[in-house]
């Protein structure tokens, strides 16, 4: 019996005009489920191995989404392959995904809210600190002076004393907060016109000051606060951070560790008030990932009180739609 040779690449047949497997298009989205880029290659390269070996030239794409599902089980677990599964659940939504990242100074969420649009393929990415560059070229130092000052500094800017019994660099913080806030809303109100999705990361995004209920029929509003508890930890990330960014001197923050210790307190503690999820940052990959468990969690919330009655028609296992009773599969084994 002649044995059937092994295509050089395989078509998936159910797209026009009949792409073939990309390990570039299918890195991109594995990395939804939270993986690295490097790991997501990795799959990418396991899962074209796998439809090789087959030794069918097509493929459709219920049967790729069944073999990715498989590998990521089998390379990365079934913590990314669920993730994976609800993400394509979540990608049907109608409407923009607004993430929003805050903490103190330093805690890493540049990095993590950039790391973050590579995975989802989110395309803009805004700074609370670029909203306050802004601001302060419409408020001169004399009108709105907190504006002028770093998030930790705000209190020596005050004109006036704060209220008996409250702390001054908080006092600074909130007043700072309330005026960014304005600029932020705007994104939001944009985000939610343009249906367009977004992440706004910042020391300004402070539970509490955002009014995400709003906007909640017109976007996906995901919040989140990110932590540093241990000092010296977080006193490394900005030997870090001067060390990529020469103009931004670790000494200026060390200086004021103890203003910034306070802010994050305060932020924490509103994160506390209003269910806003804390997640300590002591490894990228790991933090990323549970910011994407997150997400992930909260739109497959959207996307089932959107289409709760669609599962019943949605047919057996394997049939289009059919991705929740993957997930009910994955799940169960992981049981």
């Amino acid at each position: 019996m002649t044995r059937t040779r092994k295509p050089s690449s395989v078509i998936i047949s159910d797209r026009d005009p009949g792409l073939p497997y990309s390990k570039g298009l299918m890195a991109s989205r594995v990395m939804a489920s939270g993986l690295s880029a490097y790991r997501a290659y990795q799959v990418a390269e396991r899962i074209e191995q796998v439809l090789l070996d087959r030794r069918s030239p097509t493929v459709t794409s219920q049967e790729l989404s069944d073999v990715t599902v498989q590998v990521l089980e089998e390379l990365a677990g079934d913590r990314y392959a669920k993730n994976y599964v609800r993400w394509q659940q979540v990608e049907r939504l109608d409407i923009p995904l607004v993430i929003l990242i805050g903490g103190a100074t330093g805690v890493g969420k540049s990095t993590i809210a950039t790391q973050l649009a590579a995975r989802l393929g989110i395309v803009r990415v805004v700074a609370t600190d670029a909203i306050r560059e802004v601001m302060r070229a419409m408020f001169s130092n004399e009108l709105m002076p907190t504006l002028h000052t770093s998030s930790f500094d705000a209190g020596t800017a005050l004109r006036e004393s704060p209220l008996a019994g409250m702390d001054r660099v908080i006092a600074g913080f909130r007043e700072q907060t309330e005026a960014v806030v304005v600029g932020l809303n705007a994104f939001l109100a944009r985000a939610a016109v343009e249906g367009t999705s977004i992440i706004i990361e910042g020391a300004h995004v402070v539970p509490g000051f955002v009014d995400l209920d709003r906007w909640q029929d017109r976007l996906l509003g995901v919040p989140v606060v990110i932590t540093v508890d241990d000092e010296d930890v977080h006193r490394v990330h900005f030997s870090a951070r001067s060390a990529d960014y020469p103009s931004r001197q670790s000494d200026r923050y060390s200086k004021g560790m103890t203003n910034i210790r306070r802010v994050q307190k305060f932020i924490r503690s509103q994160a506390l008030a209003h269910g806003v999820p804390v997640i300590p940052n002591y490894s990228l990959d790991q933090t990323i990932a549970a910011v994407v468990d997150l997400i992930v969690e909260r739109a497959t919330e959207r996307v089932g009180t959107a289409s709760g009655d669609a599962a019943a028609a949605a047919g057996p296992p394997g049939s289009p739609g059919a991705e929740p009773a993957t997930v009910a599969m994955i799940e169960g084994r992981a049981r």
